[in-house]
């Protein structure tokens, strides 16, 4: 594809083009995103994860250390180059590099500061993890109210912080979050037939998205097991 630079398009606002390069320079964010993707289906998690950090290093390289750099969501490079750096920051999440992460993310957040990913979210349990509760407090009520990872943020927060669990959010998550609720008491969370077809279809049932988010969070609770042991009691 060539080298890729960022081209201004307005103040402080940019897209990513690419220009003449020599063989050892040559980059493209959508072919690596792309081969992250196959690496994946071909079960080389590791591979994956390696193609991405490079993606999301080669983004940091050509943004300018000073000053604000904006870049344009429009811009499909730019897409490609955001979307891999944000499954990087997921990969680091999942393994509890929780200072990478919250770096990938918070980069993020600086040059799409209209979370076209929400990256906001997994920074927020990443913060949470880290004890950094002044930042997580900074960024929790960009959460928006109508997913249940608010609740469960809060929850989680004020039980790291306080050591008991706000009875009004308890509540909250019983009843207006129902499912997510029951999910997270059972005493199992089957990847079977079932949910995959369930997860994977056009729209997926509550109890399904549930489901992904105890998925999602499980190596959270496995690593702070007395937050769920304290809900199970609630």
């Amino acid at each position: 594809m060539g080298k890729p630079v960022l081209k201004p398009i307005g103040y402080d606002s940019y897209v990513i083009e690419y220009i003449p390069a020599d063989s050892g320079d040559d980059f493209d964010f959508a072919a690596e995103f792309a081969r992250s993707q196959r690496q994946e289906a071909e079960r080389d998690f590791e591979g994956a994860c390696n193609t991405r950090l490079h993606a999301f290093q080669r983004l940091v390289e050509i943004i300018p250390d000073e000053g604000e750099t904006v870049l344009d969501w429009e811009d499909e490079n730019v897409q490609a180059a955001v979307m891999t750096g944000y499954c990087s920051g997921i990969d680091h999440f999942l393994v509890g590099d929780w200072e990478m992460a919250a770096a990938i993310f918070e980069t993020l957040l600086d040059i799409d500061p209209e979370d076209h990913t929400e990256a906001t979210i997994p920074l927020a349990y990443t913060y949470i993890a880290m004890g950094e509760y002044e930042s997580f407090d900074d960024i929790v009520n960009d959460v928006n109210d109508k997913y249940p990872d608010k609740v469960l943020l809060t929850l989680w927060s004020e039980f790291r912080r306080k050591g008991k669990l706000p009875y009004g959010e308890m509540v909250r998550f019983k009843s207006r979050f129902r499912p997510y609720y029951d999910e997270f008491m059972a005493d199992s969370h089957p990847v079977d037939g079932e949910y995959l077809r369930d997860i994977h279809s056009e729209r997926p049932s509550m109890q399904a998205r549930a489901r992904e988010l105890w998925l999602q969070t499980e190596h959270l609770w496995k690593q702070f097991p007395c937050f769920v042991e304290e809900l199970r009691r609630a």
